[in-house]
């Protein structure tokens, strides 16, 4: 549960970096020392696994670009990563870091993982569609991982 709190933890993250324009060093550190595992506004928050969520957000922040790109080439022509809402947009960017750049981490398990994150802030539609964009993804990068029919997600290969 620690490592889904820190891939949560991650997305509020990147939406509150998205929001502010704060460096990751500060989004870390205040995630940090005033969130994971605290309690705000009358609400404990989970312990999550620090070290996994320093990565989430630096690794993500720091190739944010490269990430954008890849979201964007497997969005249907009519959309763009611009016009995804900014937590959806969170959403992918964590979970299309995490198959592009943790190796040591099965792509089917992020895909999972980020479901669980998005259906936590998104309604169906959304969620259907970060299935969509993960799976796609991961076919592309891992596709040796993936070959094996559904993966966790319950997503066909597209």
């Amino acid at each position: 549960m620690e490592r889904r709190a820190a891939r949560l933890a991650a997305v509020q993250a990147l939406y509150q970096w998205e929001q502010s324009g704060a460096t990751s060093g500060a989004i870390v550190q205040e995630f940090t020392e005033h969130r994971i595992g605290k309690n705000v506004d009358g609400i404990d928050l989970p312990d999550a696994d620090v070290k996994l969520f320093g990565n989430l957000v630096r690794g993500t922040i720091a190739t944010v670009e490269e990430l954008d790109s890849m979201v964007a080439g497997v969005l249907t022509e009519d959309w763009s990563v611009e016009r995804l809402e900014s937590i959806l947009r969170a959403v992918l960017r964590c979970g299309a870091y995490e198959i592009a750049h943790r190796s040591d981490i099965p792509p089917k398990v992020a895909i999972s993982e980020y479901l669980a994150v998005a259906d936590a802030f998104l309604g169906d539609k959304e969620t259907a569609l970060a299935n969509g964009v993960l799976d796609r993804l991961a076919h592309l990068l891992r596709p040796s991982e993936m070959e094996h029919g559904r993966g966790k997600s319950g997503a066909a290969p597209r």
